[in-house]
């Protein structure tokens, strides 16, 4: 049994695209989709990407992927790496998949010489919590997630607008 991860290729848009579907379900907001094959490989291959990932293979079978982006911590000055989705496929798990992915970003990030390292998980997915404990994460409960997206932020940016 072996695994391998590599970076995504245009080829594998729509194996990532699928990736995120399977991901959604797991978290029970596949309704909150509507993004397609497309505008991934638009994201992901453009001439100046934004956003990467990385996919992991067991015995040449898709298992996962981690997609991340590069943000910016004005405390450190310097860049850092976030993790926007880490899934890995339920037949594969208990192998050191997750954990693989996770490691390749954190020595990219050393590397690299950027500053930090994050992600955000949801307070129920205790698995995903506990996983993340363990290879060393602090789990930050007095930081909170702020989002404005569909109705609200076009509603937001009108309000603006009109100022």
């Amino acid at each position: 049994m072996s695994l391998a991860i590599r970076a995504a290729a245009p080829a594998d848009s729509a194996l990532i695209f699928d990736l995120v579907r399977e991901l959604a379900d797991y978290e029970k907001l596949a309704s909150e989709v509507d993004a397609t094959s497309e505008a991934i490989a638009a994201a992901l291959f453009s001439a100046q990407p934004r956003l990467f990932c990385d996919i992991a293979e067991w015995d040449g079978e898709p298992a996962g992927f981690a997609a991340w982006f590069l943000n910016f911590s004005t405390f450190r000055g310097r860049h850092g790496i976030y993790v926007e989705d880490l899934f890995v496929r339920p037949a594969f798990r208990g192998k050191g998949i997750g954990k693989a992915l996770m490691a390749r970003l954190a020595k990219r990030c050393v590397d690299d010489g950027l500053a930090r390292f994050e992600w955000a998980v949801l307070d129920w997915n205790a698995p995903s919590i506990d996983f993340y404990r363990s290879i060393g994460a602090q789990v930050m409960d007095e930081w909170r997630v702020c989002r404005l997206s569909g109705k609200a932020l076009q509603a937001f940016a009108n309000e603006g607008a009109r100022r």
